[in-house]
């Protein structure tokens, strides 16, 4: 745990990252105290707060404090626990394996932006590519799209984005701090006996909130020199449900003074950025906060370029940007990320979109436990009528146990004619899609599954990682899916002051590198060389040594079991395009 001294600050540092022990515990101080990261919208007089997710109708808004637990429909084992690792385990083996450094290290870091390493660019290719060859390229109803990341602004105008796309934010007068108003709780301290308030405390979000809030109050009336038993349970709420006169007595978590909070605001999320030569209001143009409108602006190119009819898919992926008020957790909330998007069109009919959602939802989940995720890690959460947007006609988001919580990683929204409907008024120019069999045009209706690369990047990292012993030894091991493995076999001459196993390994190696992303090592022990590529996620390593000179066999040894096999090296193509691409 973060000592009291600190703890506050450390939660809002700016990641200042020089070397591996910087960047381990300025990462770690981000997902510390993190807990559901719920994105729910609340309400302070004058204004509703609808966030730049829910503006989506990707997030529910919890109408009531978050609960400790959140509903599920298909929710992970209760008695699941995830290995025994914490964020700053994952967040070491990121650096120490080059998975992820953090951006403009030398420069003290930038927050929430992020550097993928040799093996960080590895996995994310492999997960981009697995994605597109089993959404795109293995479906006769799937076409592919790259729009840019600026559009014209009146693309963000008529979706919406420019005048809704906000998060809820307050300031600290005093510290100069900068929180989101929906993932900053309150409430206020009394005693049970005679109902006397002690005072307000204030808390950032977390995997315990009611139980980090118990602690909070109970040093509240221990400073406060008052006897008696605090009334139990607190009726905790966010900041944007405060009044105005409650406002003036939640202390900032920054620095305990009551009072020195601003009152909620609208934050737009959007970069902005200018086009041409000239910086004026003319110019103004925005980066984009998510690639689907892209691929709606496009929908009548796509349709008849394509030659493809109703129902059929736009997929796309690609980098999109938002200014988030406290970036966290790592790479699970950042300003730069990439998105997997599919905008599915289907007849406007209302009994036709069921079907289609419900086999969206199961697509979504089988894939995402073929490519090596735990399962048991993995839940569902349907949400509610009144939390959909206004145009939604469901949403069911596939959430993921991470350390810090469990979150939202893949949406599955259905969504209506909102967005075609949207361009088509602003436009001017129509969004109609003929049905030559049924001799009408209509508006088609969108089924949109969405999930963002960088979170599902963390989410296999947190399913690989294990640590056991062999030999005595602690291993920290990622069991990736062979597929997913950034290298897929590490190829080790036993000796190398042997010139002929050194040119038979040297051969093995060049005629795998072909095909595979393959490694290289002749330094150190052979069981060192294992632990090595165990850390990496390397499913398999082989080993050439004397006896291969012999029979022209080579060891194998499986990652996960350890199991060593001898293999004739012409058998070698054959088991790992079986083991590697089934």
């Amino acid at each position: 745990m973060v000592g009291p001294k600190r703890r506050t600050s450390l939660v809002f540092a700016v990641l200042m990252l020089s070397t591996t022990r910087s960047f381990i515990a300025s990462a770690f101080s981000n997902v510390q105290n993190a807990g559901f990261l719920g994105r729910g919208g609340g309400q302070i007089p004058g204004r509703v707060f609808r966030t730049a997710e829910q503006r989506r109708g990707l997030v529910r808004t919890p109408s009531r404090a978050p609960p400790t637990k959140e509903l599920l429909v298909t929710s992970p084992d209760e008695d699941t626990t995830v290995s025994t690792y914490n964020m700053e385990d994952i967040v070491n083996v990121c650096k120490r394996r080059g998975f992820v450094f953090q951006s403009s290290e030398i420069y003290n870091g930038f927050n929430g932006f992020y550097d993928y390493g040799p093996l960080g660019v590895e996995l994310k290719n492999n997960i981009k590519q697995r994605w597109w060859r089993d959404m795109v390229h293995s479906r006769d109803d799937m076409v592919g799209l790259d729009s840019s990341i600026i559009a014209s602004p009146r693309v963000w105008e008529a979706s919406g984005h420019v005048a809704g796309f906000v998060d809820p934010m307050v300031d600290c007068r005093v510290s100069k701090l900068r929180y989101r108003a929906d993932q900053l709780y309150f409430t206020k301290v009394e005693l049970q006996e005679d109902g006397e308030v002690i005072g307000y405390i204030a808390l950032l979000d977390s995997g315990d909130l009611h139980g980090e809030a118990r602690k909070l109050a109970e040093k509240l009336k221990k400073k406060a020199g008052k006897e008696g038993t605090i009334k139990f349970p607190l009726d905790i709420k966010d900041m944007t449900k405060a009044t105005v006169a409650e406002m003036a007595l939640i202390p900032s978590p920054a620095t305990g003074e009551p009072g020195s909070l601003t009152p909620p605001r609208a934050f737009n999320l959007m970069f902005q950025t200018s086009v041409g030569a000239l910086a004026d209001a003319s110019s103004t143009a925005f980066l984009r906060p998510e690639t689907a409108q892209g691929i709606f602006t496009n929908f009548k190119n796509v349709q008849s370029t394509g030659r493809v009819k109703v129902p059929f898919g736009i997929a796309q992926i690609g980098k999109a940007f938002r200014n988030e008020i406290t970036p966290r957790n790592f790479i699970f909330r950042s300003r730069e990320f990439e998105q997997m998007e599919i905008e599915y069109f289907i007849p406007p009919e209302e009994e036709v979109w069921p079907d289609f959602y419900n086999k969206w939802i199961e697509t979504a989940w089988q894939w995402l436990t073929s490519i090596g995720m735990r399962e048991d890690l993995m839940g569902r959460d349907v949400h509610l009528k009144g939390d959909l947007a206004h145009y939604a006609k469901a949403c069911t988001d596939i959430v993921f146990r991470f350390p810090f919580g469990q979150v939202e990683l893949q949406g599955i929204a259905a969504r209506g004619d909102y967005d075609l409907t949207q361009h088509q008024t602003s436009s001017g120019k129509s969004m109609e899609y003929f049905d030559e069999a049924n001799k009408r045009r209509y508006v088609p209706h969108v089924i949109e599954p969405s999930i963002g690369v960088d979170r599902l990047f963390l989410a296999l990292i947190c399913s690989a990682y294990a640590e056991d012993e062999i030999e005595g030894e602690k291993r920290v091991v990622l069991k990736f899916h062979p597929s997913m493995a950034p290298i897929k076999v590490g190829v080790f001459p036993l000796v190398k002051n042997k010139p002929e196993i050194m040119e038979k390994a040297r051969a093995i190696y060049d005629q795998l590198k072909r095909r595979y992303n393959v490694f290289w090592d002749v330094s150190g022990a052979i069981g060192r060389r294992y632990r090595r590529m165990d850390e990496a996620g390397t499913p398999f390593c082989i080993t050439v040594d004397f006896d291969t000179l012999e029979d022209d066999s080579v060891t194998v040894r499986e990652r996960d079991s350890t199991r060593q096999t001898r293999m004739k090296v012409d058998d070698l193509l054959a088991f790992f395009d079986k083991e590697i691409n089934g």
